[in-house]
């Protein structure tokens, strides 16, 4: 299995659909950008960078060819992202006050 060498929380989003937009890095070689974290109606889900073709049609990028790296992938993200929140609302309650939400990098996970 692929190793997950880095989890980078880049922007978290309370408005719509769209929790988080995230980076990660696989083996300490290749960067992957703009994964998204989106609120489905059952569940949390990862959505992999995309594009539109010239059909208007959103094809992935990049993406994970079986559902066991798929899974793997999904829930290390899921798993950074709760961690995320947990170091914010912690900081909030040390300080005692809302922090504000504008678009930063987190490091999350780093082997």
């Amino acid at each position: 299995m692929l190793e997950i060498s880095d989890i980078r929380i880049r922007k978290i989003l309370q408005e719509g659909r769209l929790r988080a937009v995230v980076s990660l890095t696989i083996d300490n070689s290749i960067a992957i950008h703009d994964i998204k974290l989106v609120q489905g109606d059952e569940r949390m889900f990862v959505a992999m960078p995309s594009r539109r073709d010239e059909s208007g049609t959103f094809r992935d990028i990049i993406h994970p060819i079986n559902p066991e790296a798929r899974t793997h992938i999904e829930n290390q993200i899921l798993s950074a992202y709760a961690e995320h929140l947990a170091a914010e609302e912690a900081t909030v309650a040390m300080i005692g006050e809302e922090l504000p939400r504008e678009p930063r990098e987190t490091p999350v996970l780093e082997s």
